[in-house]
């Protein structure tokens, strides 16, 4: 059973922040209930008076510290993304379904800050004995994350694609992903990042017969599925997701990868 305290708003001090990227800042923090998420769950974050907004716990206790990482795309996240060591922020969670280990075989596909979501993943993966095959892709070779943090973990089975070829692959993730399960035997697939991506990748996937989990964005006010602002078909992403397996995303077919709803409720192109 969940601890009613998980739901509650906790306090912590950020311990140290490291830059990522141009835009992707991470924030480190010691919170005992976020050491007990799931790869793939999220927590909500909240700064006083400006807003609260979901976050992928992108590391679990390295030595004892969990990580949140930010990519500046509004007020509050360039508000996260500007704190130091020593300030405070809200956390609560963690919150949803996360990613189940599952196949002998894993692709893991990631793009952009997509990269935070699958670093847990990852580490779980190898923890279960597996070594996965993880493509990383970006628009610009300044711009991928977590490069470094996964070699460390896989190797030369960490695969790199850029839009514009600065770096590895020239060409999206999805193609690259796609190139990769006609040459290799996988047996599943995980992705993160852009959800157009999200959605070949699934597409390819599905092709071959190959399961596929997938973690969804969707606007997330409540994190229980109670306001509907995150729903996809029957669906809401806060608390049946973030992570969709392969009959969910064949449910909600018409809507992954083409649309989604804004803050407003006006449903608007992914």
């Amino acid at each position: 059973m969940v601890s009613h305290s998980v739901k509650e708003i906790r306090v912590v001090e950020v311990a140290k922040v490291t830059k990522e990227c141009e835009d992707v800042t991470s924030l480190w923090f010691r919170d005992e209930f976020t050491r007990m998420s799931e790869p793939g769950q999220y927590l909500m974050v909240w700064l006083p008076g400006v807003d609260q907004v979901p976050m992928s716990v992108s590391m679990v206790d390295h030595d004892g510290l969990s990580r949140i990482s930010v990519r500046v795309v509004g007020e509050m996240t360039r508000r996260l993304s500007e704190l130091k060591p020593g300030d405070k922020v809200g956390v609560n969670g963690p919150f949803g379904r996360g990613y189940r280990v599952e196949g002998k075989s894993p692709l893991v596909v990631a793009g952009g800050s997509g990269s935070s979501s699958v670093v847990p993943l990852v580490k779980e993966l190898i923890s279960k004995g597996f070594k996965p095959t993880v493509v990383i892709g970006a628009r610009t070779e300044s711009l991928l994350i977590f490069i470094d943090e996964l070699r460390s973990l896989v190797g030369d089975k960490l695969v790199i694609s850029t839009d514009d070829g600065s770096r590895g692959y020239r060409g999206y993730a999805s193609t690259l992903a796609a190139e990769l399960m006609e040459a290799e035997g996988f047996d599943s697939v995980y992705t993160c990042g852009p959800e157009l991506m999200m959605a070949k990748v699934f597409d390819s996937s599905d092709k071959k017969g190959l399961p596929v989990q997938a973690s969804l964005e969707r606007y997330i006010k409540c994190s229980v599925g109670l306001c509907g602002a995150c729903a996809i078909g029957p669906f809401r992403v806060c608390d049946d997701g973030p992570v969709f397996d392969t009959e969910m995303l064949r449910v909600v077919s018409d809507e992954f990868g083409f649309s989604k709803m804004d803050p407003s409720g006006k449903r608007v192109g992914v």
